[in-house]
């Protein structure tokens, strides 16, 4: 390695090409061996040989590649889809989320992109300017994405916190550029966060925060009334100040939060009901806001 590259780990794993050049591979195979990441290329050994992907070939971190019976029986893999319209699959058994992390933090360590925090604070748009910032992937148990902006301002982004995900293209800086409108909360509030830069940042970042995404996204049958509660909570009216907002009675508001809990809509701060929307919740709002 050059005096610019360093190792971030080295374990023991299993890999295999799922798809070459954009031909799946109904034929393939796990084969053992090391898995090595530095901050600039994954290296897999075996006895096959030795196999080099730079991080920079590596178009993103997709979904499962299931070709075969062999690669579905993996619980845990992390698919690479490279530029060459290849996929490579890599599994280290119960250690594969604590390496993807560390793939994720290799590709964008310090990685400078703009962001416009917030762009939309509780339903509303608000009149923010697209600043230069630096990104790092928390490597410690909290899965954070930490955004330190030019003006000094520091946004940790819970990954499992991210609601939606939505890409685009706006005129930043004078060129149209690709972006993402994240959606999370931000002190109880839910907010949308924009980034922008070039194209192979953004597809990463997507990759990082499209990671939680598909659970907290199921449909929930709900109520008119208890739409209007949520969308209270979502433009940021406190849970005590609801009935009066609403012109509800309090019992009625107390079953609706019951109920929201049972869901998996709301979360129960503290035993004199005090609620806080969890990612569900604030999907169903944002969906609500959009119907209407």
């Amino acid at each position: 390695m050059s005096e610019s590259e360093y190792k971030i780990e080295d374990a023991k794993g299993k890999f295999l090409q799922a798809v070459k050049q954009g031909r799946k591979l109904q034929d393939a195979d796990w084969t053992p061996g090391r898995i090595i990441l530095s901050n600039k290329r994954i290296i897999l050994l075996s006895n096959d040989g030795k196999r080099t992907i730079p991080l920079s070939k590596i178009a993103s971190l997709s979904g499962r590649y299931d070709v075969n019976q062999t690669v579905a029986k993996v619980s845990d893999y992390i698919s690479l889809s490279l530029e060459t319209e290849s996929v490579i699959l890599l599994s280290l058994g119960s250690d594969t989320e604590a390496f993807e992390f560390q793939l994720f933090g290799a590709m964008l360590d310090q990685e400078e992109v703009r962001v416009k925090h917030p762009a939309v604070e509780g339903g509303v748009v608000q009149d923010t300017d697209y600043e230069r910032a630096r990104v790092k992937v928390s490597d410690g148990e909290e899965k954070e994405l930490n955004v330190a902006l030019s003006s000094g301002s520091f946004v940790p982004i819970d990954l499992d916190d991210v609601g939606s995900v939505d890409t685009g293209k706006q005129n930043v800086d004078g060129q149209s550029q690709p972006i993402l409108k994240v959606e999370h909360s931000q002190e109880g509030t839910s907010v949308q966060s924009y980034f922008a830069g070039e194209s192979h940042a953004m597809a990463v970042l997507e990759s990082l925060f499209k990671r939680g995404v598909e659970q907290t996204q199921g449909s929930v049958d709900l109520s008119e009334t208890e739409k209007r509660v949520l969308m209270g909570l979502y433009s940021g009216v406190s849970p005590f100040e609801i009935p009066d907002f609403l012109g509800m009675d309090v019992d009625e508001v107390e079953e609706i939060y019951e109920r929201l809990i049972e869901l998996d809509v709301l979360e129960e701060v503290r035993t004199r009901r005090e609620v806080a929307m969890k990612t569900r919740g604030r999907n169903i709002a944002s969906e609500v806001i959009n119907e209407e």
